[in-house]
């Protein structure tokens, strides 16, 4: 029972950026769908189209950077306060 509780308490952390990282990721495409939206009001324009235009691979790299950026950057606020 003590070894289950060690393996679980070294998981934590990882699962934890896992889930902010995500989060992050989330909010970006979330603005990007909110803006093309926005942006492109034309005839025609749907839900699968603004889908086909934001999930794109260079999207898709640009959240995953920003998103562990941006969780670097609070974890290090987190300690340093």
């Amino acid at each position: 029972m003590q070894r289950e509780q060690k393996n679980r308490r070294r998981l934590t952390p990882l699962w934890r950026a896992v889930i902010e990282v995500a989060f992050i990721v989330f909010l970006f495409y979330s603005n990007l769908l909110m803006g093309e939206f926005t942006a492109s009001r034309g005839p025609g324009k749907s839900l699968a189209f603004a889908l086909n235009d934001i999930f794109t691979g260079t999207n898709f790299v640009i959240a995953l950077v920003c998103a562990l950026i941006g969780y670097l950057v609070f974890e290090y606020l987190r300690k340093k306060l």
